[in-house]
């Protein structure tokens, strides 16, 4: 049956992003791509500092192309009153205000949540920081892998020399920035519906990085057993979730967690049967099986493993996962953004297709261009 697209669910719903680089845009950009009129709020002559990012798409970094998608900009300096003054009948009629501040900041401009909430009851106010707006670390400076080394999060996973792995992904800018300040927004919008009356929503990246630990603190608060560098099933120190090298230097993810999973597993592998309980020696069968995959390529590994219900890959590069005929048959990477006549995948967002616009292609936002936006009356 065909997916009928629906009208997008934040049709009519405006957002002033005052926000800059990651967390906040990716946020607003989840937002734009379910309807919303998303503004971005820049410092003139420069904006984001993302637009000076490298490689170029255009005339600023694609870095800010894909996560500005869609999106409209004004470029004003908040430090000038006049200026601030003219950005009233955008708050007066803004139902979300997006920013990524160190705490106070926006207080000191005079745009912080209770001057804005005295201008519209209605304003929904999504505060982004590292630490939240509260705590001894709140006016520390810190980067997402900041963020999860405090929250023990970089401890979990070891290379061979012990020391921690940097993470592949800014888990903390977007799992504990990006997601929350989405989720929460959308809950306060709800919450608006009932009361009429808006709120500040307090989202701290390092607040949010618990809730993908929840395995690691509930062994350590339940049973004692903290968990060891790398040392756990999901970090390194089960065979049964591990990354294994192929005789062509690439590699196998095998994940094969559940008991039926390994039989299969080690049927495919030919894995000797002295191994085959790795409750027993879990080093051993490591080493087993590494040695196993070792003998063929990760071609050869890719077709015996073929049609079996074993849970294991090949590590695809980031190229080959762009084309990857199940990606692109889901419609992944379906939308462009474009700039100069030429476009490019638009960033994937976990929006659904059916919340979705109808065009399928968008540009993203020269510096300033909707200034005219300023005139705008409530």
């Amino acid at each position: 049956m065909a997916n009928i697209k629906t009208q997008q669910p934040l049709a009519g719903i405006k957002v002033l992003d005052f926000s800059t680089l990651l967390p906040g845009p990716l946020a607003t950009l989840i937002l734009a791509e379910a309807g919303a009129e998303v503004i971005k709020i820049e410092r003139p002559g420069r904006g984001d500092e993302m637009r000076s990012y490298v490689p170029k798409f255009g005339a600023d970094s694609v870095n800010f192309a894909m996560l500005n998608r869609g999106k409209k900009s004004i470029a004003i300096d908040l430090k000038d009153a006049k200026a601030r003054e003219s950005l009233l009948p955008l708050i007066k009629d803004a139902d979300v205000v997006v920013e990524q501040f160190r705490p106070g900041v926006m207080d000191r401009l005079g745009l912080g949540y209770d001057a804005l909430r005295a201008i519209n009851p209605k304003i929904i106010y999504c505060a982004i920081t590292g630490y939240g707006q509260t705590g001894p670390r709140a006016e520390v400076a810190a980067h997402d892998i900041n963020y999860v080394a405090e929250s023990g999060m970089l401890s979990l996973a070891a290379g061979e020399d012990g020391a921690p792995i940097v993470p592949p992904a800014l888990i903390a800018d977007i799992g504990g920035g990006t997601y929350p300040a989405v989720i929460n927004i959308l809950l306060a919008l709800r919450a608006r519906d009932a009361s009429g009356q808006g709120c500040k929503l307090d989202i701290a990246m390092g607040d949010n990085l618990f809730t993908f630990l929840y395995w690691a603190m509930g062994n350590g608060l339940a049973a004692g057993e903290w968990p060891k560098p790398g040392g756990e099933l999901v970090t390194g120190g089960s065979p049964r979730f591990f990354v294994y090298r192929t005789r062509d230097d690439k590699f196998i993810a095998a994940a094969p967690l559940e008991q039926k999973f390994w039989e299969n597993f080690c049927d495919a592998i030919q894995l000797d049967a002295a191994y085959r309980d790795d409750s027993k020696d879990t080093a051993a069968t490591k080493r087993a099986v590494s040695k196993r995959l070792r003998e063929k390529t990760a071609a050869e590994w890719q077709s015996i493993f073929a049609g079996k219900d074993l849970c294991c890959c090949v590590v695809a590069s980031m190229q080959e996962a762009l084309d990857d005929p199940h990606f692109k048959a889901r419609g992944v990477f379906s939308n462009k953004v474009s700039a100069d006549g030429k476009t490019i995948i638009a960033l994937p967002v976990p929006v659904a297709d059916r919340f979705r616009g109808a065009e399928e292609s968008a540009g993203y936002p020269r510096l300033g261009e909707s200034n005219d936006l300023l005139d705008r009356k409530p």
